[in-house]
């Protein structure tokens, strides 16, 4: 009897998580389209993608009517598995009390930040967890239009070691950043975040106290961390800064570098070879150091990475820098030599495996989740900002953003 009072206990929950999900969603037939299946397979043109109930349902060359459906007619438009921002953060005053802030202003907020450039899910890899759990729950209701958010909530920095660039912050926010002096500490930083509902652990390897001074997180403290994280079920992505930041995210087990290395010096095909033969993945943030003397060592860093077999997904420190502007970190990554393949990869196919959900998203196949990316212009086209033309943004079914004058028509008799 106990046993089934517990199963529907948790068949309620399971239908209060996906009935807003599903009462947001809509059935949807995209038309026409040139379709990227996935970064590795032959595009298929004159394509039509129908959505029912968040789902593929169905992809077909052939033409298809579903009655009551919303028709995005697709002629010489592009679509792709959604894309992934995979190193954002809700760190603005704006986000400041997600969990009352009126839900026209945080759809607002998550266009200009997000949604407009074609994102579905996202990295959040630090912010206050109490803003940004509040602001993803709003999103998985269906009462705010906005990406799937993935969030490591509070960050774990070296002891005494806060970077010289977050000084600014309010004392309040400081206050809760965790600089560990012991492996109980870091149980006890990790758990905090665990309870709040976070989903991913960052760590500062290496913090930069002052320009061009990094601090090294202690290499005890970081495997305690890693192995708290890795036995919730939960991967880990560190700020690595250098060489030595690098190193100890080796030696500790993390799975993601939240940044290319900006101090370039010692990173050398050895270490680079290290993490490769490690599994981890980097997320490059290049418009970060776009404006460096150096930026032309970094790329070459990732370029090296990505033709040693490194995975790459695509992040930009958005919410960090505030100008919500992406075209110069795909520019950044034509010049690092990638294919419009390889980004393409970085937008979809890697993070989706990286976080554990390639099985329900990633690809345009049908049976999985309805997060799509639809494109004005063809990425093959060699146009390095192509991937910035967004016409429309699906996640789970719903068309959270809409470019002014894109055409649709209304449901179908």
């Amino acid at each position: 009897m106990r046993i089934l009072q517990r199963m529907k206990f948790f068949l309620i929950l399971f239908l209060c998580a996906t009935a807003g999900r599903y009462a947001a969603s809509q059935d949807l037939v995209i038309e026409d389209a040139k379709v990227y299946v996935s970064p590795d397979a032959a595009p298929l043109t004159g394509a039509t993608v129908v959505v029912r109930q968040g789902k593929i349902a169905e992809l077909t060359t052939h033409p298809v009517k579903v009655k009551g459906a919303t028709v995005l007619p697709c002629k010489g438009c592009v679509v792709c598995a959604g894309f992934w921002n995979t190193h954002v953060h809700f760190m603005e005053p704006k986000w400041y009390d997600a969990a009352h802030a009126p839900a026209d202003k945080l759809e607002e907020q998550l266009q200009a930040m997000l949604t407009r450039a074609g994102f579905t899910s996202v990295v959040d890899t630090a912010s206050d967890p109490a803003n940004t759990v509040a602001l993803r729950k709003r999103v998985e209701s269906g009462e705010v239009p906005g990406p799937h958010i993935y969030t490591a909530g509070w960050p774990l920095f070296p002891a005494h070691a806060l970077p010289f660039y977050l000084d600014d912050l309010p004392p309040e926010f400081r206050a809760q950043l965790g600089q560990p002096e012991d492996e109980a500490q870091v149980d006890a930083l990790i758990e905090r975040n665990r309870a709040l509902g976070t989903d991913v652990v960052k760590l500062f390897t290496g913090s930069y106290i002052k320009r061009g001074k990094v601090a090294p997180m202690s290499l005890t403290l970081a495997r305690r961390a890693v192995e708290d994280a890795h036995r919730n079920g939960r991967i880990v992505f560190a700020h690595p800064s250098n060489a030595e930041g690098i190193q100890i995210a080796i030696d500790s087990g993390v799975d993601v570098l939240a940044h290319a290395p900006d101090t370039v010096k010692g990173v050398d095909d050895s270490l680079l070879k290290r993490a490769v033969e490690h599994r981890m993945t980097m997320v490059p943030t290049l418009k970060l150091f776009s404006g460096t003397d150096n930026i032309v060592e970094i790329r070459a860093i990732v370029k090296r990475f990505h033709d040693m077999g490194g995975a790459l997904m695509f992040g930009t420190d958005t919410g960090y820098l505030t100008d919500y502007d992406y075209t110069e970190e795909f520019r950044q990554l034509h010049q690092v030599g990638l294919s419009d393949r390889d980004v393409l990869a970085m937008l979809t196919t890697v993070p989706s495996r990286r976080l554990g959900v390639g099985a329900q998203k990633g690809t345009v196949t049908k049976g999985l989740a309805a997060d799509l990316t639809v494109l004005s212009t063809d990425p093959d086209s060699g146009d390095p900002i192509a991937f910035t033309q967004v016409l429309y943004t699906i996640a789970g079914g719903r068309v959270i953003y809409r470019r002014a004058g894109a055409a649709q028509t209304g449901a179908l008799r």
